[in-house]
C-alpha cells in the first residue's frame, strides 16, 4: 500500500507541474461562477471535515513522544499537524479542481458508466466516513455523556441528527451556500472565543501566541519531508486525502469564478492554511500549556465540527445524487431523503464495524488518477493539447453575469 500511494503522490505533484506550465494563466470558469471570497468558503468547508476541530487535541502528544514515534523528530508536533492538513496538500484538491473545470468537459473520463459507478461509490463511502469520525470522537469532547471513552446511544443520535440535516440541505443549492458561509463564521468565531481564553488571560498575552506560531516556520523548512509517508499513520491521512480529493474537485470546479491556474493554485495552497494555522497553533498553546478546554470549548468545538459535517455531507449528497440522477425532482423529497439518509447511516456504522476502511478509499481513488491518465493518453490526447481556455459555454455564462454585475 505504502508504494501505491507514494507512485499516486509523485504523480499528483508531478501533474501539477504540467498544468502549471502549459495552462498557468488559463482563466478558470466554472459551470456556476461565483465570487472569490464564496468560492473560498465553499472549498474550505467542503474541504474539510470534522477531524479539523477534533483531531488535534488528541494527536499532539502523540507527536511529541518521540520514544515511540522518532520520525517525528526533525519538528515540533504543531507543524506536524499543519503537514498532515494543510498546505502542501491542498495541491491534491487543486488538481482535481482545475481538471473538472477545464479537463474533464473535453476527456469526460468520468461519464464513462463504470468509471461514475466507481467514483460514486468511492463519494458515498467517503461521506460515511465523514459521520464516522463525529461518532469515534464525540466520546472523548462530550465525557459528561458517557464514561470518556464508550460510544453510547446518544453519540448515534447525534450523527443520525447531523445526516439527516446534510441530507435535507443537500436538497437545495441555496442551502449548501449558505451553509458553507455560515460554517466559515462560525469556524472563525471559534478560533476568536478561544484564542482570547488563550492568550488574553492574565498569566498569557499576544506575544505567546507570535512565539506559537512562529513554530510553523519549521514546517515550510522541512516541507520536503511531508511529500512522502512518515509512517503508518501519515500515510492514512495521504489517503484520507486522496478519498476526498476526486469529489472535492469535482464539487468545486463548478464555482471557480474567473481566476487564472496559478491563482486558483494560490488561493488553495494559502487561503485554507491560514485559518487553519492559527487554529492549530492556539489548540496546541492548549495543549502544550495544560489549559483546560472541557466544558464550555468542548461543546463549542463539537457545535462547530458538527456543522463541518453537514457541510462536508451536503456538498457531497449534492454531487452524487446529482451524477446518478438520484435527485428530488426525479423521486420527490420524502423517497430522496429516506434512500440517502438509510445508506449514509448503514455506512456509518460499516466503518464503526471495521468492515470498511478510508485507505481502500484512498486506494481505489489514485487507481481512477492512474486510468483518466491512460485514457487521455490512448484517446484524447489531441483534444486535451489543443486546450486553450474554459468550456465555451461557462465562458459565455460568466460573461452574462459580469454584465450584469
Amino acid at each position: 500500500m505504502t508504494a501505491w500511494l507514494s507512485a499516486g503522490i509523485l504523480f499528483t505533484f508531478a501533474a501539477i507541474a504540467v498544468i502549471l506550465m502549459r495552462w498557468g494563466n488559463l482563466r478558470c470558469i466554472g459551470v456556476t461562477p461565483v465570487r472569490t471570497f464564496t468560492f473560498i468558503a465553499i472549498l474550505f468547508t467542503s474541504g474539510l471535515d470534522v477531524g479539523l476541530i477534533m483531531f488535534p487535541l488528541t494527536e499532539f502528544a502523540g507527536y511529541a513522544d518521540l520514544a515511540t514515534s522518532p520520525e517525528y523528530g526533525f519538528t515540533n508536533p504543531l507543524s506536524i499537524e499543519f503537514g498532515f492538513w494543510a498546505f502542501l496538500i491542498w495541491g491534491f484538491y487543486f488538481l482535481t479542481c482545475f481538471y473538472f473545470c477545464v479537463i474533464e468537459p473535453r476527456v469526460k473520463f468520468f461519464e464513462i458508466p463504470v468509471v461514475k459507478f466507481i467514483n460514486n461509490i468511492v463519494i458515498i463511502g467517503t461521506c460515511a466516513f465523514t459521520a464516522y469520525l463525529l461518532l469515534t470522537n464525540l466520546p472523548w469532547y462530550m465525557p459528561e455523556v458517557g464514561d470518556g471513552e464508550t460510544i453510547v446511544g446518544t453519540f448515534y443520535l447525534i450523527v443520525f441528527l447531523a445526516i439527516a440535516f446534510a441530507v435535507y440541505s443537500s436538497t437545495s443549492l441555496r442551502y449548501v451556500r449558505i451553509l458553507s458561509l455560515a460554517t466559515t463564521w462560525l469556524f472563525l468565531g471559534l478560533i476568536a472565543l478561544m484564542w482570547g481564553g488563550a492568550f488574553l488571560s492574565e498569566t498569557s498575552s499576544v506575544g505567546e501566541f507570535a512565539n506559537t506560531i512562529a513554530l510553523l516556520g519549521d514546517y515550510f523548512g522541512n516541507i520536503h519531508q511531508f511529500v512522502l509517508p512518515l509512517n503508518d499513520y501519515h500515510e492514512f491521512y495521504l489517503y484520507w486525502w486522496f478519498a476526498w480529493s476526486i469529489m472535492i474537485g469535482q464539487f468545486t470546479s463548478r464555482f471557480v469564478g474567473g481566476l487564472r491556474t496559478y491563482q486558483v493554485l494560490v488561493a488553495m495552497l494559502v487561503f485554507p492554511s491560514i485559518p487553519i494555522a492559527i487554529w492549530f497553533s492556539v489548540l496546541y498553546y492548549y495543549s502544550a500549556n495544560g489549559l483546560e478546554t472541557a466544558g464550555f470549548y468542548n461543546l463549542a468545538m463539537v457545535i462547530v465540527g458538527i456543522t463541518f459535517v453537514i457541510n462536508s455531507l451536503d456538498s457531497l449528497i449534492r454531487l452524487y445524487t446529482d451524477n446518478l440522477n438520484l435527485t428530488v425532482a426525479r423521486f420527490g423529497k420524502v423517497k430522496y431523503f429516506i434512500g440517502n439518509f438509510t445508506a449514509l447511516c448503514v455506512l456509518t456504522l460499516l466503518f464503526k464495524l471495521d468492515f470498511l476502511q478510508i485507505q481502500w478509499v484512498g486506494a481505489v481513488v489514485i487507481g481512477l488518477f492512474f486510468s483518466c491518465f491512460g485514457y487521455i493518453l490512448w484517446k484524447k490526447f489531441s483534444v486535451v493539447s489543443d486546450i486553450a481556455a474554459s468550456p465555451k459555454e461557462n465562458t459565455v455564462d460568466f460573461n452574462k453575469i459580469e454584465l450584469a454585475n
